[in-house]
C-alpha cells in the first residue's frame, strides 16, 4: 500500500492519501481546499487515480477540498450520513466500507466532537484515522456542532481503544508537530481519556475548557455542509491559461519544451545560468534574457511583471529556485522549463550558439 501524510500549515490539518499499489486506486481523507492543487500534483506524480475523498466530520477550522477535487478529477465524495452535509455521493453508516483496489477502510461512528464524526480503520487494523475524535494526547472539543463530552468518551473507548494495541492512530490535527500515536499509547498516556479516567471526570474537564470558537467557523461550516462547494471558485485556484502547464508536488508550475516552443513569442524566457554556460556547448534559447541566479533578486526589475516568465537553466533545478524568487517578488505568471536545456536540446529544439 502507498501511504502519505500531508499537512496544511494554516489550519494545522492532516490529510491522508492511501492507495493500492497494484490497481493505483486511491482515497484521500480530510482534503483541504487550499491544498487541492498540491494533492492533485501528488496523485499525478505517483500515477494514482483518486476514487473517493472521505471526511472525518464537518470541519469548523478549514474548508474541505472534496468538491474542488471532484470538479477536477471526477472522484466521489464520502462522509457520515449523520453529518448533515449535502452533495455527497456516498453517505456512510457505521460499519460500511470504502474500497480502493484490493484494500478498504471501515467507517466507525465516533460522535462526540460533532454528531457526524467518523473514524476510518484500515482493513488489517494496522492504522486508523481518527479525525478530531482522538488527537495525540488529547481530543477534539465538545462545545459546539452537537458536541457531547459523554458521547465522545464512549465513542473513543468503544470504537478506538478496542483496536489492537499496536494500531497506529493518525489524528485530524496537531499543533505541536506530532504526527502519529498508537492505541496502546493513548490508552495509557492520554491525559483526558487514558487509563483510570472515568466518564464523569472527562465530562467535567471538557465542559470547562472555555475555548474561543475557531476563527474560520462562520466560513468553514456552511461551506462544508455543501462538501466544500463554492458558488464561485476563488481566482487563485483557477488554472493558468497562458501556457500548457503542470503543477508539481514541489509547488512549482512547469512547462515542457514543446509547450514553451508554442508560446515562446508570448513569454519572457529567463536563463539563470552563468555567462559561460549561456555561451557554452548547450547554447541557449533564442532571445532568452540572461540573469544568473545569484543576481536575480537584485535584477528582477529588468523583467516585466505583466508578461509571463519561463525560467531556464541546465537541468531545471536552479530555474525552479528562480521561480520561487520571482513569485516572492510579486510575479504571478511564472513557470519552470522541465528538464532545462538538457531536455530542450535532447528533444532536438533550436538553440542559439552552442555545439550544433
Amino acid at each position: 500500500m502507498i501511504f502519505r501524510q500531508l499537512f496544511d500549515p494554516q489550519s494545522s490539518t492532516y490529510s491522508y492519501l492511501l492507495a493500492d499499489e497494484r490497481s493505483r486506486e486511491a482515497i484521500l481523507i480530510d482534503p483541504v481546499f487550499e491544498q487541492a492543487r498540491r494533492d492533485r500534483a501528488l496523485l499525478a506524480e505517483l500515477n494514482l487515480k483518486l476514487t473517493h475523498t472521505l471526511e472525518t466530520h464537518v470541519h469548523a477550522d478549514h474548508v474541505t477540498g472534496a468538491w474542488l477535487l471532484k470538479q477536477r478529477l471526477g472522484n466521489r465524495i464520502a462522509l457520515a450520513a449523520a453529518g448533515g452535509a449535502q452533495g455527497a455521493d456516498l453517505l456512510l453508516a457505521h460499519g460500511e466500507r470504502v474500497s480502493f483496489g484490493a484494500r478498504y477502510v471501515e467507517a466507525r461512528e465516533t460522535p462526540g466532537h460533532t454528531n457526524g464524526c467518523m473514524t476510518y480503520v484500515l482493513d488489517d487494523e494496522s492504522m486508523a484515522f481518527t479525525g478530531d475524535a482522538l488527537l495525540i494526547r488529547g481530543c477534539g472539543r465538545t462545545d459546539f456542532q452537537q458536541g457531547s463530552a459523554r458521547t465522545l468518551y464512549r465513542s473513543v473507548h468503544s470504537q478506538i481503544f478496542t483496536l489492537p494495541p499496536g494500531c497506529l492512530l493518525y489524528p485530524g490535527h496537531d499543533y505541536r508537530g506530532l504526527t502519529v500515536t498508537s492505541v496502546d499509547e493513548e490508552r495509557r498516556l492520554n491525559p483526558r481519556l487514558g487509563q483510570g479516567i472515568g466518564e464523569g471526570d472527562f465530562a467535567g474537564y471538557m465542559n470547562n475548557l472555555g475555548l474561543p470558537h475557531p476563527k474560520q467557523i462562520d466560513v468553514a461550516v456552511p461551506a462544508n455542509l455543501k462538501c466544500g462547494r463554492m458558488d464561485e471558485t476563488p481566482a487563485q485556484f483557477d488554472e493558468p491559461t497562458w501556457a500548457p502547464l503542470t503543477f508539481t508536488f514541489a509547488g512549482i508550475w512547469e512547462i515542457t519544451p514543446q509547450g514553451l516552443e508554442e508560446v515562446a513569442n508570448e513569454v519572457q524566457v529567463l536563463d539563470v545560468r552563468e555567462t559561460n554556460e549561456y555561451q557554452g556547448p548547450l547554447g541557449h534559447i533564442a532571445h532568452a534574457k540572461l540573469i544568473p541566479l545569484g543576481e536575480l533578486t537584485a535584477r528582477g526589475g529588468e523583467l516585466n511583471k505583466e508578461k509571463p516568465v519561463v525560467a531556464v537553466c541546465r537541468s531545471g533545478a536552479r530555474s525552479a529556485q528562480a521561480c520561487v524568487i520571482l513569485q516572492r517578488a510579486g510575479f504571478k505568471d511564472v513557470a519552470n522549463l522541465a528538464g532545462g536545456m538538457l531536455r530542450w536540446r535532447g528533444e532536438g529544439l533550436a538553440v542559439a550558439g552552442g555545439r550544433q
